[in-house]
């Protein structure tokens, strides 16, 4: 894919490889700690491990002494893979720990609550732990790997299953994809009997745990359609050693067009470890994601917000962020834009670039007015506006009076934005 993204601005490339959501309407991208999407397996018939979640040490105590299981596993509660290899900012090392004393289990919460836990997946600075899962320990006598994922490529829903489950499906991808099997679920039929139970055979059960493999990935794919997901992922997938076909680790994501019949699933958010800024941002229906440049930049529509990051960075300059207002944005919601762009103590200049179709450029230009008086805006701001109601648009801002540079075109605003750092 690397060849594709050639000319593209570091901080572009970055925005794609992290696969953050991007498109012309805000989306809120939810993921669920693992304990919540257990807990709406567990909800939908779908077999997990018992556990409770401890925000603090007399919690955890008192969770080990009503599980009463033969083994605990404790694992910190971050949104972010690698858990079990991470350390914590207080030296402790794993993020997921086993035990089989229950007097152990507060201590091994002790040291995980209230720490950053560093992965790879989170960066140096790391995640606080604010909960963490003890759950029931079961031997695992072998792992799979199971998902339900909407595809292009299938035009629906489609399921991928590996015998190679509790490691990094993207590492068997590259190396062996002779071991994921693919199958497209035909979205007016559901899940067949005979689909659920090749996929089984296919990932190795046998005997009755084919048939118990079989209805659990049935019942993954009622959960799917439920709760409105993009993606169901179990991994591992696993068979017990006692005969048991269980959900160990899940990641869910969710169709954020559906927020509104799904409002229990998504008032279960948790915006402890998002970036504040893209938190604020998506109370007023604004796509925002922070990056490290200087010069910010306020879009409408994804594709134009690119555009406009690659060729500051063309210029020299850096972008201090991604912002796509959307195709309905009204003045309200630009002045919160400028609030949060200024509140970015790096910003030293502001790059407006409207290509107005369905925006009315009139009503980016009255934000733009009541934003700089509002806030008072001390720093370099370059517009560059174009399409509807663009001529009303200039004479609003040209009648403000305020100290705005006006461009011509996408590389006239970046050659300003740049220069006026100078």
């Amino acid at each position: 894919m690397l060849p594709l993204f050639r000319g593209r601005c570091v901080e572009t490339v970055r925005l794609l490889q992290k696969q953050v959501c991007i498109c012309s309407a805000p989306v809120r991208c939810l993921n669920l700690q693992e304990y919540q999407s257990k807990r709406l397996m567990a909800d939908n018939n779908i077999l997990v491990q018992k556990f409770e979640v401890a925000s603090t040490v007399a919690e955890a105590s008192s969770i080990a002494d009503r599980l009463k299981v033969t083994e605990y596993v404790i694992k910190a509660q971050i949104l972010a893979g690698g858990r079990g290899k991470g350390v914590f900012s207080n030296g402790f090392k794993g993020g997921v720990h086993l035990t089989k004393e229950p007097n152990k289990v507060s201590a091994l919460v002790e040291s995980m609550l209230g720490q950053r836990l560093v992965t790879k997946q989170t960066g140096q600075e790391g995640v606080k732990v604010n909960q963490v899962m003890v759950a029931e320990a079961l031997d695992i006598e072998r792992e799979t790997y199971f998902a339900i994922l909407m595809d292009r490529k299938y035009d629906g829903p489609v399921m991928v299953g590996s015998t190679q489950g509790g490691m990094d499906i993207e590492e068997v991808a590259s190396k062996t994809p002779e071991a994921i099997f693919y199958d497209a679920i035909d979205i007016t039929q559901g899940m067949t009997d005979t689909q659920a139970t090749k996929m089984a055979k296919n990932l190795g059960f046998k005997n009755n745990l084919q048939q118990q493999a079989a209805s659990q990935l049935q019942n993954l794919y009622k959960l799917f359609l439920k709760v409105d997901a993009t993606q169901i992922e179990i991994n591992p997938f696993g068979e017990t050693t006692d005969g048991r076909v269980v959900c160990f680790d899940a990641k869910i994501n969710f169709d954020d067009n559906a927020s509104f019949r799904q409002k229990e699933i998504f008032a279960m958010e948790d915006t402890s470890e998002s970036d504040p800024r893209e938190v604020e941002a998506s109370r007023h229906n604004l796509n925002y994601i922070g990056m490290d440049g200087n010069i910010a930049c306020l879009v409408n529509g994804a594709g134009l917000a690119m555009a406009t990051m690659d060729i500051i960075k063309l210029h020299g300059g850096s972008p201090a962020n991604f912002l796509d207002v959307g195709g309905n944005v009204n003045e309200q919601q630009v002045t919160q834009a400028f609030k949060l762009l200024t509140s970015d103590k790096q910003v030293k200049a502001i790059l407006v670039n409207i290509f107005g179709g369905i925006v009315n450029c009139a009503t980016i230009a009255n934000g733009i007015v009541n934003a700089c008086k509002t806030i008072n805006l001390e720093i370099p701001l370059v517009v560059r506006l174009e399409g509807t109601n663009v001529d009303e648009a200039k004479i609003i801002l040209h009648n403000s009076r305020l100290s705005i540079m006006s461009a011509v075109d996408l590389d006239d605003a970046a050659t300003k934005a740049v220069s006026s750092l100078r």
